[in-house]
């Protein structure tokens, strides 16, 4: 049995590799205009290849109009969901379970002075609920971009399932994960650092069941870990892509990931199955645009490699 696990682990390596070399995944490519539905079906929607696109929303008024000034004067009386977190990572590992942010409803003024250091407050503060909070929570922003891409709507011939409004501090981190989405992500302003590993990389990126838990951050700075007794334990990486433990996770080093930077004014295809990490520039604002994958052939070969994956590590 080792003889036959040191063989497949040998046959994934090179599967990866090959991977990478077909479509060419050193580096994020930049367009400088989205090309026609067609042409990105069949040069990037098709081929799962991620690309940063520029001049893609130059005519949304938000580019210009999304001042903190401008969200204070227009929706800063409305109340809206923000994570709280005391380290920055939503949705992570900590000490050995899976912790969600404590979820916080506030008027937006008082998250604002908080991001701009005017208030005190304990802990990591980041609006990212995703839910189409775009269109749900700040329905009065949706003139200020689009409900949807009209040419990534007939791309994928759908409508997307959820329309998303980022804006945290520096400190909001998001850990390695991966969505069944295509996900074109948007910067407003400032800018976005992304950690990105294809789905062939998935042999070598570990994951572990976590008991879920939420976090519950007190006035004073300190918090607690409640653990959802009831619940089922989930599947999360375990592992830090900034800082990787590679003597617990040595197979990690077979990865090539790839890092780029999304500034102001470009948008980010990120390919459904994709491995992602997330920083941000203090301040930053985003929206995303999630459609729905499909779940054909590309979906059922992910499915087997993740099987194997499992049953070699």
């Amino acid at each position: 049995m080792a003889d036959t696990g040191r063989s497949v682990t040998s046959c994934l390596e090179s599967f990866s590799e090959e991977v990478r070399e077909l479509h060419g995944t050193d580096s994020v490519p930049y367009l400088d205009a989205p090309p026609s539905p067609l042409q990105f079906h069949r040069d990037w929607v098709s081929p799962n290849r991620p690309c940063i696109i520029r001049n893609a929303f130059t005519h949304w008024p938000a580019l210009h109009k999304w001042t903190f000034g401008y969200l204070r004067t227009h929706i800063g009386s409305k109340k809206v969901s923000v994570a709280v977190t005391p380290n920055g990572y939503a949705d992570a590992v900590y000490k050995n379970r899976f912790v969600m942010p404590e979820e916080r409803t506030m008027f937006l003024s008082d998250f604002l002075d908080i991001v701009e250091k005017k208030s005190n407050t304990p802990g990591v503060f980041y609006i990212q609920k995703q839910c189409s909070n775009l269109t749900e929570e700040f329905p009065e922003l949706v003139e200020d971009v689009e409900n949807h891409i009209p040419w990534m709507s007939e791309t994928l011939g759908k409508s997307p399932d959820a329309v998303n409004f980022w804006l945290g501090e520096s400190a909001a981190i998001t850990s390695l994960h991966k969505d069944h989405y295509e996900n074109l992500y948007c910067v407003i302003s400032g800018e976005k650092h992304f950690i990105l590993h294809p789905p062939s990389d998935r042999p070598f990126i570990p994951y572990e069941m976590f008991q879920p838990a939420t976090y519950h951050v007190y006035e004073d700075g300190s918090f607690k870990v409640v653990d959802h007794e009831s619940a089922e334990k989930v599947p999360w990486i375990p592992l830090d892509p900034l800082e990787p433990d590679l003597i617990r996770y040595p197979s990690y080093k077979q990865t090539k990931p790839l890092h780029c930077t999304v500034r102001a004014g470009e948008m980010l295809y990120l390919p459904s199955l994709w491995f992602h990490h997330v920083r941000q520039s203090h301040g930053c604002i985003a929206v995303n645009f999630w459609y729905d994958m499909e779940y054909d052939i590309r979906y059922h070969y992910f499915q087997l490699l993740d099987s194997i994956s499992r049953t070699v590590t």
